[in-house]
Protein backbone atom coordinates (compact mmCIF):
# COMPACT_ATOMS: atom_id res chain seq x y z
CA UNK A 1 0.00 0.00 0.00
CA UNK A 2 1.57 3.57 -0.88
CA UNK A 3 1.88 5.82 1.59
CA UNK A 4 0.18 9.28 1.97
CA UNK A 5 1.44 12.23 3.30
CA UNK A 6 -2.09 12.75 5.18
CA UNK A 7 -1.09 8.57 6.71
CA UNK A 8 1.89 10.44 8.21
CA UNK A 9 -0.17 13.16 9.62
CA UNK A 10 -2.67 10.81 11.13
CA UNK A 11 0.16 8.72 12.76
CA UNK A 12 1.62 11.89 14.19
CA UNK A 13 -1.64 13.75 15.19
CA UNK A 14 -0.73 16.92 13.37
CA UNK A 15 -2.17 18.34 9.90
CA UNK A 16 -0.65 17.35 6.71
CA UNK A 17 0.85 21.18 6.06
CA UNK A 18 2.72 20.46 9.37
CA UNK A 19 4.54 17.39 8.05
CA UNK A 20 4.33 18.86 4.32
CA UNK A 21 6.56 21.27 6.68
CA UNK A 22 9.10 18.45 8.05
CA UNK A 23 9.39 17.36 4.57
CA UNK A 24 10.50 20.46 2.59
CA UNK A 25 12.85 21.02 5.63
CA UNK A 26 11.14 24.47 6.97
CA UNK A 27 12.57 25.35 10.18
CA UNK A 28 9.57 26.92 11.78
CA UNK A 29 8.71 23.91 13.23
CA UNK A 30 9.07 22.71 16.86
CA UNK A 31 11.83 20.24 17.77
CA UNK A 32 9.20 18.39 19.07
CA UNK A 33 7.08 18.37 16.40
CA UNK A 34 9.73 17.50 13.59
CA UNK A 35 10.80 14.22 16.05
CA UNK A 36 7.24 13.00 16.11
CA UNK A 37 6.39 13.51 12.43
CA UNK A 38 10.18 12.04 11.43
CA UNK A 39 8.60 8.86 13.55
CA UNK A 40 5.77 8.69 11.82
CA UNK A 41 7.32 8.93 8.69
CA UNK A 42 10.01 6.01 9.28
CA UNK A 43 7.31 3.95 11.02
CA UNK A 44 5.23 3.81 7.82
CA UNK A 45 7.93 4.02 5.44
CA UNK A 46 6.85 7.16 3.74
CA UNK A 47 8.74 8.69 0.82
CA UNK A 48 7.79 11.92 -0.77
CA UNK A 49 7.22 11.79 -4.15
CA UNK A 50 10.14 14.32 -5.00
CA UNK A 51 8.93 14.76 -8.57
CA UNK A 52 5.55 16.55 -7.94
CA UNK A 53 7.14 18.46 -5.27
CA UNK A 54 9.76 20.31 -7.66
CA UNK A 55 6.71 20.30 -10.40
CA UNK A 56 4.29 22.53 -7.90
CA UNK A 57 7.50 24.78 -6.42
CA UNK A 58 7.84 25.47 -10.80
CA UNK A 59 11.54 24.17 -10.24
CA UNK A 60 13.28 20.68 -11.53
CA UNK A 61 14.97 19.47 -8.80
CA UNK A 62 18.40 19.46 -10.60
CA UNK A 63 21.23 21.50 -9.84
CA UNK A 64 24.41 21.64 -11.98
CA UNK A 65 27.87 21.31 -10.58
CA UNK A 66 30.56 22.53 -13.18
CA UNK A 67 34.07 21.76 -12.24
CA UNK A 68 37.44 22.27 -14.05
CA UNK A 69 38.57 18.57 -14.38
CA UNK A 70 37.10 15.92 -13.53
CA UNK A 71 40.21 13.62 -13.32
CA UNK A 72 41.58 15.68 -10.59
CA UNK A 73 41.25 14.09 -7.34
CA UNK A 74 40.12 16.96 -5.69
CA UNK A 75 37.06 17.84 -7.89
CA UNK A 76 36.29 14.23 -7.94
CA UNK A 77 36.19 14.01 -4.09
CA UNK A 78 34.15 17.40 -3.98
CA UNK A 79 32.08 16.34 -6.76
CA UNK A 80 30.46 13.40 -4.35
CA UNK A 81 30.32 15.48 -0.93
CA UNK A 82 28.13 17.77 -3.45
CA UNK A 83 26.00 14.64 -4.51
CA UNK A 84 25.46 13.04 -1.37
CA UNK A 85 24.57 16.03 0.23
CA UNK A 86 22.37 17.42 -2.22
CA UNK A 87 20.11 13.88 -2.51
CA UNK A 88 19.46 14.43 1.35
CA UNK A 89 17.63 17.24 0.24
CA UNK A 90 16.09 15.61 -2.76
CA UNK A 91 18.12 17.32 -5.48
CA UNK A 92 19.85 15.55 -8.34
CA UNK A 93 23.22 17.17 -9.34
CA UNK A 94 24.40 17.01 -13.01
CA UNK A 95 27.58 17.43 -13.74
CA UNK A 96 29.80 18.97 -15.65
CA UNK A 97 33.58 19.16 -16.75
CA UNK A 98 34.31 23.29 -18.17
CA UNK A 99 38.06 22.03 -19.13
CA UNK A 100 39.33 25.23 -17.53
CA UNK A 101 38.25 27.10 -20.11
CA UNK A 102 36.66 30.45 -20.42
CA UNK A 103 34.31 29.48 -23.55
CA UNK A 104 33.01 27.06 -21.73
CA UNK A 105 32.81 28.60 -18.50
CA UNK A 106 30.97 31.67 -19.92
CA UNK A 107 28.18 29.21 -21.78
CA UNK A 108 27.50 27.76 -18.42
CA UNK A 109 27.17 30.83 -16.59
CA UNK A 110 24.92 32.22 -19.74
CA UNK A 111 23.01 29.54 -19.14
CA UNK A 112 23.48 26.67 -21.17
CA UNK A 113 21.62 24.41 -19.50
CA UNK A 114 18.60 26.67 -18.93
CA UNK A 115 15.25 24.94 -18.21
CA UNK A 116 16.63 22.43 -17.38
CA UNK A 117 18.75 23.02 -13.77
CA UNK A 118 17.21 25.44 -10.96
CA UNK A 119 20.49 26.42 -10.38
CA UNK A 120 24.53 26.58 -10.48
CA UNK A 121 27.92 25.96 -8.48
CA UNK A 122 30.69 26.69 -10.54
CA UNK A 123 34.45 26.46 -9.82
CA UNK A 124 35.89 28.80 -12.62
CA UNK A 125 39.56 28.92 -13.87
CA UNK A 126 39.16 31.61 -16.63
CA UNK A 127 36.36 33.34 -16.12
CA UNK A 128 36.52 36.95 -15.66
CA UNK A 129 34.09 39.77 -14.19
CA UNK A 130 33.03 41.26 -17.55
CA UNK A 131 31.87 37.80 -18.17
CA UNK A 132 29.90 37.85 -14.84
CA UNK A 133 28.63 41.18 -15.60
CA UNK A 134 26.93 40.16 -19.12
CA UNK A 135 25.16 37.10 -17.91
CA UNK A 136 21.70 36.15 -18.78
CA UNK A 137 20.66 33.69 -16.75
CA UNK A 138 18.49 34.26 -13.74
CA UNK A 139 18.88 31.00 -12.36
CA UNK A 140 20.99 30.66 -9.23
CA UNK A 141 24.75 31.14 -9.27
CA UNK A 142 27.61 29.90 -6.54
CA UNK A 143 30.87 30.27 -7.57
CA UNK A 144 33.40 27.98 -5.85
CA UNK A 145 37.61 28.45 -5.43
CA UNK A 146 40.39 30.72 -5.40
CA UNK A 147 39.31 33.32 -7.97
CA UNK A 148 37.86 36.20 -6.98
CA UNK A 149 35.35 38.26 -8.86
CA UNK A 150 33.33 41.91 -8.27
CA UNK A 151 29.95 40.47 -8.81
CA UNK A 152 26.84 39.74 -6.61
CA UNK A 153 26.99 36.49 -6.67
CA UNK A 154 27.65 33.83 -3.26
CA UNK A 155 31.41 32.65 -3.36
CA UNK A 156 32.53 29.63 -1.54
CA UNK A 157 36.61 29.81 -0.77
CA UNK A 158 38.67 29.17 2.04
CA UNK A 159 41.16 31.60 3.04
CA UNK A 160 43.89 30.92 0.70
CA UNK A 161 46.10 33.51 2.06
CA UNK A 162 46.11 32.17 5.36
CA UNK A 163 46.48 28.35 4.38
CA UNK A 164 49.83 29.12 2.32
CA UNK A 165 51.13 31.06 5.08
CA UNK A 166 50.29 28.13 7.64
CA UNK A 167 51.88 25.77 4.96
CA UNK A 168 55.14 28.07 4.78
CA UNK A 169 55.36 28.35 8.45
CA UNK A 170 55.59 25.08 8.70
CA UNK A 171 58.47 24.93 6.86
CA UNK A 172 60.10 27.71 8.08
CA UNK A 173 59.72 26.22 11.92
CA UNK A 174 61.55 23.16 10.39
CA UNK A 175 64.84 24.90 9.82
CA UNK A 176 63.82 26.11 5.94
CA UNK A 177 64.81 28.98 4.55
CA UNK A 178 65.44 28.13 0.59
CA UNK A 179 61.56 27.82 0.14
CA UNK A 180 59.97 27.42 -3.42
CA UNK A 181 56.55 27.55 -4.61
CA UNK A 182 55.80 25.69 -7.42
CA UNK A 183 52.65 26.43 -9.89
CA UNK A 184 52.44 30.13 -10.84
CA UNK A 185 50.73 30.77 -14.44
CA UNK A 186 52.63 32.33 -17.04
CA UNK A 187 51.89 35.93 -17.68
CA UNK A 188 48.66 36.23 -15.23
CA UNK A 189 48.53 38.72 -12.67
CA UNK A 190 44.59 37.41 -11.37
CA UNK A 191 45.85 33.64 -11.75
CA UNK A 192 44.02 30.87 -9.87
CA UNK A 193 47.09 30.49 -7.76
CA UNK A 194 47.30 34.45 -6.78
CA UNK A 195 46.30 34.41 -3.09
CA UNK A 196 48.32 30.61 -2.33
CA UNK A 197 51.47 32.99 -4.11
CA UNK A 198 50.59 35.72 -2.08
CA UNK A 199 50.54 33.90 1.47
CA UNK A 200 53.84 32.37 0.35
CA UNK A 201 55.17 35.82 0.04
CA UNK A 202 53.79 37.45 3.09
CA UNK A 203 54.44 34.29 5.43
CA UNK A 204 58.57 34.36 4.23
CA UNK A 205 58.66 38.34 4.37
CA UNK A 206 57.46 38.15 7.78
CA UNK A 207 60.57 35.67 8.74
CA UNK A 208 63.33 37.40 6.79
CA UNK A 209 63.24 34.87 4.15
CA UNK A 210 63.88 34.67 0.70
CA UNK A 211 60.85 35.16 -1.14
CA UNK A 212 62.66 36.49 -4.98
CA UNK A 213 61.42 35.32 -8.15
CA UNK A 214 63.90 32.63 -8.70
CA UNK A 215 62.25 30.42 -6.01
CA UNK A 216 58.47 30.67 -7.81
CA UNK A 217 58.54 27.60 -10.87
CA UNK A 218 55.91 28.47 -13.48
CA UNK A 219 53.43 26.19 -14.80
CA UNK A 220 50.83 25.30 -17.73
CA UNK A 221 48.45 23.62 -16.11
CA UNK A 222 48.20 21.77 -12.43
CA UNK A 223 48.89 18.24 -13.33
CA UNK A 224 51.45 15.93 -11.78
CA UNK A 225 53.77 16.08 -15.25
CA UNK A 226 53.34 20.09 -14.41
CA UNK A 227 54.87 20.04 -11.25
CA UNK A 228 57.87 17.33 -12.12
CA UNK A 229 58.66 19.94 -15.44
CA UNK A 230 58.46 22.70 -12.69
CA UNK A 231 60.60 21.04 -10.26
CA UNK A 232 63.01 20.10 -12.92
CA UNK A 233 63.19 23.63 -14.04
CA UNK A 234 64.21 24.92 -11.14
CA UNK A 235 66.80 22.34 -10.13
CA UNK A 236 68.21 23.48 -13.48
CA UNK A 237 68.08 26.87 -12.41
CA UNK A 238 70.73 26.80 -9.61
CA UNK A 239 67.87 27.71 -7.11
CA UNK A 240 68.83 25.18 -4.59
CA UNK A 241 65.72 24.95 -2.74
CA UNK A 242 65.58 23.03 0.24
CA UNK A 243 62.07 23.44 0.57
CA UNK A 244 58.92 23.49 -2.00
CA UNK A 245 55.28 24.74 -1.22
CA UNK A 246 52.96 23.30 -4.35
CA UNK A 247 49.87 24.77 -5.44
CA UNK A 248 48.11 21.40 -4.89
CA UNK A 249 48.90 17.73 -4.39
CA UNK A 250 49.67 16.66 -7.79
CA UNK A 251 51.85 19.21 -8.65
CA UNK A 252 53.75 18.39 -5.31
CA UNK A 253 53.75 13.89 -6.28
CA UNK A 254 55.04 15.29 -10.25
CA UNK A 255 57.84 17.24 -7.69
CA UNK A 256 58.47 14.49 -5.34
CA UNK A 257 59.02 12.30 -8.60
CA UNK A 258 61.98 14.51 -10.35
CA UNK A 259 63.57 14.69 -6.76
CA UNK A 260 64.19 11.11 -6.16
CA UNK A 261 64.92 11.08 -10.03
CA UNK A 262 67.97 13.29 -9.72
CA UNK A 263 68.84 11.67 -6.45
CA UNK A 264 67.29 14.00 -3.82
CA UNK A 265 65.62 12.96 -0.86
CA UNK A 266 62.67 14.48 0.40
CA UNK A 267 62.12 15.29 3.49
CA UNK A 268 66.37 15.34 4.24
CA UNK A 269 66.79 17.40 1.12
CA UNK A 270 63.85 18.87 -0.01
CA UNK A 271 60.31 18.87 2.15
CA UNK A 272 57.66 19.02 0.58
CA UNK A 273 53.83 20.71 1.32
CA UNK A 274 51.06 20.33 -0.94
CA UNK A 275 47.48 21.33 -0.96
CA UNK A 276 43.89 19.48 -1.43
CA UNK A 277 44.58 16.59 0.82
CA UNK A 278 43.58 14.29 -1.99
CA UNK A 279 44.01 10.65 -1.16
CA UNK A 280 46.55 9.57 -3.28
CA UNK A 281 49.33 11.85 -1.78
CA UNK A 282 48.44 9.78 1.73
CA UNK A 283 50.42 6.62 -0.54
CA UNK A 284 53.28 8.79 -1.56
CA UNK A 285 56.64 6.76 -0.58
CA UNK A 286 56.74 9.34 1.17
CA UNK A 287 53.42 10.19 2.76
CA UNK A 288 52.76 13.85 1.40
CA UNK A 289 52.39 17.27 3.95
CA UNK A 290 49.30 18.94 2.44
CA UNK A 291 46.39 21.62 3.59
CA UNK A 292 43.07 19.75 3.96
CA UNK A 293 40.31 22.22 3.07
CA UNK A 294 37.39 21.29 4.26
CA UNK A 295 35.50 19.63 1.59
CA UNK A 296 32.44 18.56 2.88
CA UNK A 297 32.10 21.89 4.38
CA UNK A 298 32.27 23.68 0.95
CA UNK A 299 30.40 21.27 -0.32
CA UNK A 300 27.63 22.06 2.04
CA UNK A 301 27.62 25.91 1.81
CA UNK A 302 27.81 25.74 -2.15
CA UNK A 303 24.34 23.37 -1.82
CA UNK A 304 22.41 25.20 1.08
CA UNK A 305 23.60 28.77 -0.68
CA UNK A 306 22.16 27.50 -3.76
CA UNK A 307 19.07 26.38 -2.40
CA UNK A 308 18.80 29.46 -0.16
CA UNK A 309 18.52 31.58 -3.41
CA UNK A 310 15.73 29.08 -4.51
CA UNK A 311 13.63 29.58 -1.55
CA UNK A 312 11.75 33.05 -1.89
CA UNK A 313 11.50 33.11 2.25
CA UNK A 314 15.40 33.19 2.08
CA UNK A 315 16.71 34.36 -0.44
CA UNK A 316 18.99 38.07 0.09
CA UNK A 317 18.05 40.74 -1.66
CA UNK A 318 18.58 40.79 -5.38
CA UNK A 319 22.35 42.58 -5.08
CA UNK A 320 23.45 40.86 -2.05
CA UNK A 321 26.29 38.06 -1.82
CA UNK A 322 27.98 36.38 0.58
CA UNK A 323 31.57 35.16 1.07
CA UNK A 324 31.76 32.56 2.96
CA UNK A 325 35.03 31.10 4.50
CA UNK A 326 35.03 27.51 5.10
CA UNK A 327 37.97 25.59 7.52
CA UNK A 328 40.79 24.41 6.08
CA UNK A 329 44.21 22.75 8.19
CA UNK A 330 47.99 21.35 7.90
CA UNK A 331 48.13 17.75 7.95
CA UNK A 332 51.92 17.05 8.57
CA UNK A 333 52.99 13.88 7.16
CA UNK A 334 56.31 12.24 5.80
CA UNK A 335 57.28 14.69 3.38
CA UNK A 336 58.28 17.49 5.93
CA UNK A 337 58.61 15.22 8.90
CA UNK A 338 60.22 11.63 7.85
CA UNK A 339 59.46 8.47 8.89
CA UNK A 340 58.84 8.31 12.82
Amino acid sequence: MVVSLKDVAERAGVSAKTVSNVVNGYRHVTPATRRRVQQAIDELGYRPNLTARHLRAGRTGIIALALPELNNPYFAELAEEVIDYAAGLGCTVLLDPTHGRRDQEVLFVRGVRAGLIDGLILSPIELENEDLAERGSEAPLVLLGEREYDAPYDHIAIDNVAAARTATRHLLELGRRRIAFLGARHGRTRQPAHLRLRGWREELAAAGAAAGDDLVATTDGYTRADGARAMARLLDSGAAPDAVFCYNDLVAIGAMRTLGERGLRVPEDVAVVGFDDIEDGRYCAAALTTIAPHKRAIARAAVDALLARLDPARTPPPDSSRRIRPGFALVPRESTLGRP
